[in-house]
């Protein structure tokens, strides 16, 4: 009996010190950060929309309250210059969180993005898509609509605040990956970002319903924006269903990443979100800087099929040179060890005639299979075509070099 217990402490022993060296190694390395709480996680890189890293990234979970972004963009973009939205009875029963409107108070519809935002607020958000939509159904197609332009397959939209629920299209649902890049839309390609960076930014807001009867004040909720320098926006979320949620983003020395955790953790761990948005962001500034990546290609000539020089009017085998059209520069947010492959898809021969800046191929740059940048190639000459006009010209101007007809004549 002994024996077993020493034989299986020896093992336990060696798998501790094995995984514990592998993990120190992978952290050594770079290659990912440490254990985190979230069932699914996201870093992205802002600029390129690449994962940097992913566990469960394209898993399908429930979002919660992170849909609010969502909300909150269309909004912002689809809004009238100073519009008022008025309460239904649908709007005022829903659950908490709540501003706590009553049906048929009027607001002004950008007051209450702020409640929406740094609140939380559910009666809010129905308010919000009523006002824009006319309906929360009408508004989550609008939701699902920017979803789909923006890439995010795997993601529906049934509530405008994040509550669980579900239609004929499924249960409202995300995944880590598209909600990080909802997020870099927010902040980076909506004409309104900046509106959306300072709704999401602000410390605290107060304002008033349109009678001036109630006024209300609301508190930013977002720890992150005083957690790390250069956190940007972000946005908490839970529900019975999808535990604690959090979208983030933070931008530093001219890098900017999004974290997006979905599950991570349930009551009484509100604080795993924090943890593993710290761990994922630090893991980002600690292993990725940009570094330019062009490199001088080396382009054959083209050949020109049935073309013709002025110079050389009698080769029959024509070449011309190619030229990259584009910028010296290309900066990637790499890791160490990391490698851009560059790749020239060309033309083998073109058809006369040529104009000087014609399209020949391109020079693409790849990481991991990925394009992520690419550059024209185009021709540097023209070449006229060899064709019966042509021939005219070619004889009257040796006529014209041997002083005129007379020279062709015979006496």
């Amino acid at each position: 009996m002994k024996k077993k217990i020493l034989l299986c402490s020896l093992v336990i022993c060696y798998l501790v010190t094995l995984f514990g060296n592998i993990r120190a190694r992978a952290e050594e390395n770079g290659d990912v950060p440490e254990q985190l709480y979230a069932r699914s996680a996201v870093l992205m890189d802002a600029d390129s929309g690449r994962v940097l890293f992913g566990k469960e990234e394209s898993e399908i979970r429930p979002m919660a309250s992170t849909t609010k972004i969502m909300t909150c963009i269309l909004a912002l973009e689809n809004q009238k210059e100073g519009q008022i939205v008025t309460v239904s009875g649908y709007a005022a029963g829903q659950p908490k969180v709540r501003l706590g409107v009553r049906e048929k108070e009027q607001f002004i519809l950008k007051d209450l993005l702020y409640s929406l935002m740094l609140e939380s607020h559910n009666d809010s958000a129905v308010v919000i898509a009523e006002g824009i939509s006319g309906t929360v159904e009408a508004f989550a197609g609008l939701m699902n609509q920017k979803a789909k332009e923006l890439g995010c397959m795997d993601t529906h939209f049934v509530t405008p605040n994040g509550l669980d629920g579900s239609d004929d299209g499924g249960i409202h649902a995300t995944t880590a990956r598209d909600l990080a890049m909802i997020m870099r839309y927010c902040i980076s390609q909506s004409p309104c970002r900046e509106e959306f960076l300072e709704i999401t930014r602000a410390k605290n807001y107060q304002f008033s319903d349109v009678e001036l009867k109630r006024s209300f004040y609301c508190v930013n909720h977002n720890a992150f924006l005083d957690m790390m320098d250069g956190a940007l926006s972000g946005k908490t979320g839970f529900t019975s269903d999808a535990g604690y949620c959090y979208v983030g983003a933070l931008e530093r020395d001219g890098r900017t990443f999004i974290v997006a955790l979905l599950a991570c953790g349930w009551p009484n761990n509100k604080g795993y979100k924090w943890k593993d948005t710290r761990k994922l962001m630090e893991y980002g500034i600690a292993n990725y800087e940009y570094r330019d990546v062009w490199e001088d290609v080396t382009l054959p000539d083209i050949e020109v099929m049935g073309g013709v020089k002025k110079e050389a009017p009698y080769e029959t085998q024509l070449y011309i040179p190619l030229r990259l059209k584009g910028k010296e520069e290309i900066l990637v947010l790499l890791r160490e060890g990391e490698t851009v492959e560059v790749e020239t898809d060309l033309k083998e021969r073109i058809d006369a005639p040529v104009k000087k800046g014609e399209n020949a191929g391109k020079v693409r740059y790849l990481l991991d299979g990925r394009e992520i940048a690419s550059f024209a190639v185009v021709t540097d000459q023209s070449v006229e075509k060899r064709d019966l006009r042509w021939a005219v010209e070619w004889v009257l101007h040796l006529m014209l070099m041997q002083g005129g007809t007379e020279a062709f004549m015979t006496p």
